[in-house]
C-alpha cells in the first residue's frame, strides 16, 4: 500500500494553505498582530467576545475578518488600552473629522481620544420658544 498525503487546513478550516500551516487571511492577521498589536490582538477579541464594545451597537457580524481592535493610545499595545470595534465604529473613531450629537457616549469618548482637538457638530434647535408676532395691517383698508 502507498503512503498517502492528507491534507492539512488552516486552524479557521481553509484548505488553502500559504505559510506556517496557515491560509493567506489568518497569515497576514497573525503577521499584523505582531507588528501592530504586540501580539496581543487575539488576546483582546477573546476578551471582548469577539463583538463590538459599544453599548447598542447592532452589528451582528462576528469573527476576526468583520471587527477591529483599536489603540485607545496610538502605539500603545497594552492589551488594557485596547479594546474591539465593529468596522462602522472604528469608521466613525478613527475617519470622521466631526463629532456627531447622535452617536452613543461611549463612541464620542472615542471620538474625543482620537481627535483632542477636534470639533464637535451639535444640531441646532428650531422650534419657537416665543410666540409668534401679532399681525399688523401696513394700509388701512378702504372701503
Amino acid at each position: 500500500m502507498k503512503p498517502r498525503q492528507t491534507v492539512m487546513h488552516c486552524p479557521c478550516g481553509n484548505a488553502k494553505v500559504l505559510a506556517k500551516g496557515l491560509c493567506a487571511t489568518c497569515y497576514t492577521l497573525k503577521r499584523q498582530d505582531e507588528d501592530y498589536f504586540g501580539g496581543h490582538r487575539e488576546v483582546v477579541l477573546k476578551r471582548d467576545g469577539y463583538r463590538c464594545c459599544v453599548p447598542g451597537c447592532t452589528t451582528v457580524k462576528r469573527g476576526k475578518r468583520s471587527i477591529a481592535v483599536h489603540h485607545r493610545e496610538p502605539g500603545n499595545s497594552s492589551p488594557v488600552k485596547m479594546l474591539t470595534l465593529c468596522l462602522a465604529c472604528h469608521a466613525k473613531v478613527t475617519r470622521t473629522l466631526h463629532l456627531h450629537d447622535d452617536w452613543p457616549e461611549f463612541l464620542r469618548v472615542l471620538w474625543r481620544e482620537q481627535h483632542p482637538d477636534g470639533h464637535e457638530q451639535s444640531a441646532l434647535d428650531f422650534s419657537v420658544i416665543t410666540p409668534a408676532a401679532k399681525r399688523v395691517p401696513l394700509f388701512k383698508e378702504v372701503l
